[in-house]
């Protein structure tokens, strides 16, 4: 599933955050680098919760949204999506052109999955 700039962005904070937050906190956060409503902020991370990519969890009278799947997880299935439609000749194309613009770090652990 593709995420727009502004779902990017929630899905960071919450990645990078040390447990559970509130649509309070994500919206503190991203706000003090640009204006940005509340109900906006709430929106976004409601239709998270609805695409099933964060967990609603109720606290008293707010929620409280976790990631359900890490950001390794997340940037995988994206790969993977971007990837399904293709016949497979394309496909292999695609991974092949894919490993030749990684990085030697990067080359190395693709390899070492793969061996592993």
């Amino acid at each position: 599933m593709a995420m727009g700039e502004l779902e990017s962005a929630v899905m960071a904070h919450l990645w990078d955050a040390s447990g559970p937050c509130t649509v309070r906190e994500v919206h503190d956060a991203l706000a003090a680098s640009r204006p940005l409503a509340y109900t906006t902020v709430m929106t976004v991370m409601d239709r998270l919760a609805k695409k099933g990519v964060v967990t609603q969890v109720r606290d008293g009278r707010a929620y409280h949204y976790v990631p359900v799947r890490t950001r390794e997880q997340t940037t995988a299935d994206l790969m993977l999506d971007a990837l399904g439609g293709a016949d497979p000749a394309t496909r292999v194309a695609a991974l092949q052109h894919f490993v030749g613009r990684v990085s030697p770090r990067e080359a190395e652990a693709i390899r070492a999955a793969l061996s592993g």
